[in-house]
């Protein structure tokens, strides 16, 4: 059996990865400890996140109420 390198020399050789790379690594595991139905809900709802137009700032005709 190969002597597998320790936990240090990876990072020496590679350095550390990003907060958002673990960010997406902790969502990733998390997503697919969803059963498939969820998954499927989850991807439907990304999608339409990423489709709709986003919304106008200060409200449906852009200006700002104060009530």
């Amino acid at each position: 059996m190969k002597n597998r390198p320790s936990v240090s020399e990876v990072s020496a050789k590679l350095g550390y990865p990003s907060s958002e790379t673990a960010q997406g690594l902790r969502l990733w595991k998390a997503f697919i400890k969803l059963s498939p139905s969820q998954r499927a809900e989850v991807l439907a709802w990304i999608e339409q996140l990423a489709t709709d137009p986003a919304p106008v700032p200060g409200g449906m005709n852009g200006r700002f109420t104060t009530r």
